[in-house]
């Protein structure tokens, strides 16, 4: 491909926090996009910190790189600059998930200390649409699988989910509940390959 024809696609922030839960569905879900999206989309990943511990957890860094290419790790709140350019118009919008409940607390209250919520808060500053997939956005218990097989339960809490709740009342933020919904997100966005 060449620098031109780069240049031309529209361009999608990814970003993974330290959340395993549903993030090898979450995967799956974003290269059946870049596939069906190959055209006209580039995905750029972004991983915080604790998302680089979680990968490689889980085993999946490598398919992120083989995938999506070069994959960039949060040095600090502004390394790699992702919130510059997501307020330079460089993305046309940024998702997060999974999203620790971590970081929607930050990005819900203001704080914007870490490479994601920094993102997040500046790129609504600058009218940048923001798609969060918490993993923690309704009180009760769930059961997530960990990367040896084994599920475990975990409670969400009460004031986690008050947290989700401010959130989805922010101008511009929009909370999905399963990877799936990503598929609405690009199709209120972008055409796919293949129609008019």
């Amino acid at each position: 491909m060449t620098k031109r024809e780069k240049a031309k696609k529209k361009r999608v922030a990814w970003g993974i926090t330290g959340s395993g839960d549903r993030l090898a569905e979450t995967i799956e879900t974003m290269k059946r996009l870049k596939s069906e999206y190959q055209d006209g989309v580039e995905i750029q990943v972004y991983i915080s910190k604790a998302g680089y511990q979680v990968v490689k957890w889980y085993k999946v860094f490598d398919d992120l790189e083989q995938n999506f290419g070069r994959v960039l790790i949060e040095i600090n709140s502004n390394s790699p600059f992702l919130a510059g350019q997501l307020q330079l118009g460089k993305f046309e919008f940024l998702v997060i998930g999974p999203t620790t409940s971590n970081t929607v607390a930050k990005i819900s209250t203001g704080i914007a200390d870490t490479m994601l919520s920094n993102a997040a808060i500046m790129g609504l500053k600058a009218f940048v649409p923001v798609y969060i997939m918490p993993s923690d956005y309704e009180e009760g218990i769930i059961v997530t699988r960990l990367p040896s097989e084994r599920e475990i339960k975990l409670r969400i809490r009460k004031e986690d989910v008050e947290h989700v709740k401010r959130l989805a009342g922010m101008a511009d933020v929009f909370i999905l509940k399963k990877p799936e919904e990503i598929h609405e997100v690009f199709k209120k966005h972008f055409t796919p390959k293949g129609t008019l």
